[in-house]
């Protein structure tokens, strides 16, 4: 089977999001195009399009399979196809997501339990969440993992999210498929943390959304001990398949890693917490030039948003009513990615902030020495004092904190220290 030359590309309906010209061009997949149709343009441009390799994303997965002149195993099982390649035998179809979702689920059982998903799922049941078309792919790719019954969980039918636990509380794995909880509705969750509670056997959570980094599902599993994971393995390791066809080669898979870990490391934001007076700002900013990120500090968004500066507005209406306008502002920033973002000194002290900034990001804790802190121009400061704001507070920024820094005197200091810390 050989490629023809043309257009290598992404084909979907709305791909502004998307990160697969990145990963495509480490793969050697170049150049490589977001190709946007609307419904009753894409069979035309599937059959006299200039193209040689095509992904295929929502909704237009079933089209592509029904346009091949030849189609893989997989695309005839399941009628949807999400790689095309014209060869010299007409369109061939392949379905590199049944794929994808494998590479990541042996990868998850060998990293967490140090065993592989044939034996981890060998009698198990496993429970999938959703019907649609990424269901059919995750399906297929436990089934031929393992020797596991596969039962999809959806809002209608026999097996349904409100009989869930009572039918399958002995389930081995979940999987999401569904689009609940990904960016911006994030972090949403297709399930509450009572119901993933509720199972007893569980040894893994995957989420096939890679976007943001821990779903609501991961952020509760977490919570609960599940080892989790969300789906961006599944997108570099379902692209490496494709590239190979688009290339005709062999790839080297230490490629998937090596992707999936610089794209963890460039869309994850990194997230200044601390005392006020810290310097979160000011390291901020000079981190933030240093990597070449936007740089957010919440305390300006908050005086954009709301047309007062925060210390202003906690003086004039207390700081429970700015809490709350500071939480939604930093649930916006945090479902972001790649930013810098300073946030205020007291963002620790509502429980529900963290899950929001903690989603897509890497939380350092910029350590200074009480006596080098300042209350001028912080009304919480002043009225409490600052030894009593640390003892609420201190305790609170270590746990949230995935890196801690000790401040070395200057911004710039700072900043390089936090960039070798993330390695970045």
């Amino acid at each position: 089977m050989e490629a023809r030359q043309g257009t290598l590309g992404l084909l979907g309906r709305k791909l502004g999001h998307s990160w697969s010209p990145q990963i495509h061009a480490r793969l050697g997949s170049t150049p490589y195009a977001l190709i946007e149709k609307e419904p009753d343009e894409v069979r035309d441009y599937l059959l006299s399009g200039d193209w040689s390799g095509l992904n295929v994303t929502i909704p237009y997965k079933r089209i592509a399979a029904e346009v091949a002149d030849v189609q893989s195993p997989r695309v005839e099982r399941l009628g949807v196809a999400n790689t095309l390649v014209r060869t010299s035998e007409g369109i061939f179809a392949e379905n590199t997501d049944v794929l994808g979702f494998g590479w990541m689920l042996q990868r998850f059982f060998e990293r967490q339990l140090g065993t592989p998903a044939s034996k981890a799922l060998d009698g198990a049941e496993v429970l999938v969440l959703g019907s649609g078309g990424a269901c059919q792919a995750v399906r297929a790719a436990l089934e031929q993992a393992a020797d596991c019954r596969v039962c999809v969980i959806s809002r209608t039918g026999d097996d349904t999210y409100e009989t869930i636990v009572d039918r399958h509380a002995h389930a081995r794995l979940i999987v999401n498929t569904t689009p609940v909880g990904m960016y911006p509705s994030c972090p949403q969750s297709p399930l509450d943390a009572a119901t993933l509670a509720g199972f007893d056997s569980l040894c893994g959570v995957l989420d096939v959304i890679y976007n943001p980094e821990r779903t609501g599902l991961v952020l509760l599993a977490e919570e609960l001990g599940i080892p989790a994971e969300s789906g961006l393995a599944m997108l570099v390791s379902q692209a490496f398949y494709a590239s190979q066809l688009f290339q005709q080669k062999k790839l080297d898979e230490a490629l998937v890693e090596q992707i999936e870990t610089d794209l963890r490391k460039s869309q994850r934001n990194i997230i200044l917490i601390g005392m006020p007076g810290a310097g979160k700002t000011s390291t901020g900013r000079a981190l933030a030039r240093l990597l070449h990120r936007p740089f957010i500090d919440l305390d300006d968004a908050f005086e954009v948003e709301v047309g007062s500066s925060a210390a202003a507005y906690i003086t004039a209406y207390g700081e429970e009513t700015f809490r709350e306008q500071e939480s939604a502002i930093a649930a916006r920033y945090g479902a972001q990615s790649g930013l810098v973002i300073a946030s205020g000194g007291g963002i620790v002290t509502r429980q529900r902030n963290y899950p929001a900034i903690h989603q897509n990001a890497c939380i350092v804790y910029v350590d200074r020495p009480l006596y080098q802190l300042t209350s001028a121009g912080r009304p919480l400061s002043q009225s409490r004092g600052i030894r009593q704001l640390a003892k609420e507070r201190l305790s609170l920024y270590e746990s949230w904190a995935d890196e801690v820094i000790s401040c070395t005197g200057s911004a710039a200091g700072d900043a390089l220290l936090i960039r070798a810390k993330l390695g970045l």
